[in-house]
């Protein structure tokens, strides 16, 4: 098919979307400061974090979670005629109504979600890849009570095709067998980008997803990523060009001619050809083609008539603002890493996951963690790369001895709050885990709502337990230099918490680390297990609070 007339197909079918959905957005984009918690084990579900519920589904639990029940994957594989109503029923228990609202109270504007690429179906290769049914028809529910209360959503895509790190529950297959850097698979996640993209703009659902991250934690070690540069290219250049056939401003791109007495071929002699429209962008909107119709049939649309037709209306949308693109920052991988500030075309965020629980970052003490933390430049440096706006993606309460008494937990919490919020922001890991007695006391780290609950974490997120905790710890290595450190903590923790209905980022970045890979840099643990009840659990890290 010829350029012209991908984009003239794309088009056609992007207008009638947006004839059948358009409605006011809502929240305009992120906060100017982020309070959020992510919505994990909803979507992609982590065994680790609910051990009895997976149990009760039929999962299993193992040392080593590619050799069991341990993953969608897995499960859906196992149990291929009742996966889909058994997950249903997951979805509708894990997140709903009554967490929302614990969420509003607990005073968060943003939420992280979690998503696999299997969530547009279409992508997935049935006779080789299981996963179960119905996950887009949650997102859209989830995401509309969360509209309702005032939250914004990223939509991350957490588990790549092809799986992006190896031997992770988050991946949604355990495997050692990793495949996403592979042309075929980043074609995949091109196109269920360009689908979330649309999706964005046009289905009423998602009036509150304000940005779309492309990869969850990608291996560490740039040598073992092929082609992940051109991939943050190609991911923006998707976004930008799905959002110019959209009508939506877009840096880089030409403005879009008003099309002649409501027919959008007027338009297609003044399409130029250009490096944003490189051949693979063009090959993915042409591949996405199909899936938009796929959805528009199953309910996307209100309209009972095709989405494609010979005649075209007026292209039109619905006043949204470009969405923001999110990458994990440089500092994430190590071994001459792409720069993901230089794909950047637009408003663009940037990710890092910090966790001290797996060694590698402190000494394990309260009085190393606390010096540690409390002399945190991640902000600073992803800034000298371009890396701005950081918040920090991802990072909980858990350490890595055995006395962290609660005392010492209010001071982790507020010491981690002040130096991720000299940067746009913060997103805890997890908004909740189970408490059953399989799970022991896992809540105490891991749950952002039962931290709260326990004074750990204060109700409004914008304040502390006490603003001064990193005090003692500020290294003086000059006067001026205490003074520069002692100043910055003091502005951040002296901050107001930000309207969440704010139009732009407005702060500076942070930057993050990973809970279970490998870098010089970074804390490691792949392999962590914990004892329970029924023996060895694989879990995400490895918990020990005392």
């Amino acid at each position: 098919m010829r350029p012209a007339a991908i984009l003239s197909q794309f088009t056609v079918i992007l207008s009638f979307l947006l004839f059948a959905l358009a409605e006011p957005s809502g929240l305009p984009g992120l906060p100017s400061k982020i309070y959020g918690v992510n919505l994990g084990s909803w979507l992609v579900l982590e065994p680790w974090m609910l051990p009895q519920e997976w149990l009760d589904m039929g999962g299993q639990h193992c040392d080593d979670c590619s050799t069991c029940i341990g993953t969608e994957f897995a499960f859906a594989q196992a149990y291929p005629t009742t996966v889909d109503k058994i997950f249903k029923g997951h979805w509708f228990s894990w997140f709903n109504q009554a967490d929302v609202d614990a969420l509003v109270d607990a005073g968060i504007n943003t939420v992280r979600i979690p998503l696999g690429y299997w969530i547009i179906e279409a992508l997935v290769d049935r006779t080789t890849e299981f996963y179960p049914r119905g996950g887009l028809d949650q997102l859209r529910r989830g995401l509309q009570q969360l509209h309702k209360a005032g939250i914004v959503a990223i939509l991350d895509h957490h588990a790549l095709p092809g799986v992006q790190t190896p031997g992770q529950m988050f991946t949604g297959r355990c495997t050692n067998d990793v495949e996403f850097y592979t042309p075929y698979n980043y074609h995949r996640a091109l196109i269920w980008t360009s689908v979330m993209t649309v999706l964005s703009h046009v289905d009423p659902a998602f009036a509150n997803a304000v940005a779309i991250e492309a990869v969850n934690e990608p291996i560490m070690d740039a040598t073992q990523t092929p082609g992940y540069g051109d991939f943050q290219k190609n991911f923006v250049r998707v976004v930008r060009a799905t959002e110019w056939l959209l009508n939506v401003p877009a840096p880089g791109f030409p403005a879009v001619p008003a099309p002649a007495n409501g027919n959008f071929a007027a338009m297609i002699p003044n399409i130029e050809i250009s490096a944003a429209f490189n051949a693979e962008v063009l090959s993915v909107l042409e591949d996405t083609v199909p899936i938009l119709l796929e959805l528009g049939i199953s309910g996307l649309s209100r309209r009972k008539t095709p989405l494609v037709t010979k005649y075209a209306i007026a292209l039109c949308h619905n006043g949204r603002f470009d969405l923001w693109r999110s990458f994990m920052d440089i500092n994430w991988q190590h071994n001459n890493p792409a720069n993901p500030a230089d794909a950047k075309m637009g408003p663009q965020g940037y990710d890092n996951h910090l966790y001290y629980s797996f060694g590698g970052v402190a000494a394990p003490n309260p009085t190393a963690y606390l010096t540690s933390i409390c002399n945190l430049h991640r902000v600073q440096d992803d800034k000298v790369m371009g890396n701005t706006p950081l918040w920090f993606g991802e990072w909980g309460l858990p350490v890595q001895f055995n006395n962290a008494t609660d005392d010492f937990l209010k001071q982790w919490a507020d010491a981690q709050k002040l130096a991720y919020g000299q940067g746009a922001g913060w997103i805890f890991w997890n908004f909740k885990v189970e408490k059953s007695e399989l799970a022991g006391d896992l809540s105490r780290g891991w749950s952002y709502l039962d931290g709260v609950d326990r004074g750990y974490l204060t109700k409004d997120p914008s304040q502390y337990n006490d603003p001064n905790v990193c005090a003692p710890y500020i290294i003086q290595p000059s006067a001026s230099a205490s003074a520069t450190a002692s100043a910055t903590l003091s502005n951040t923790a002296s901050a107001t918490a930000s309207d969440t209905s704010s139009t732009s980022m407005s702060a500076t970045p942070t930057s993050t680390m990973r809970s279970d890979s490998a870098s010089t840099t970074t804390s490691n643990s792949t392999s962590a297990t914990v004892p329970t009840a029924s023996g060895f659990v694989k879990l995400r890290v490895k918990v020990s609070l005392g």
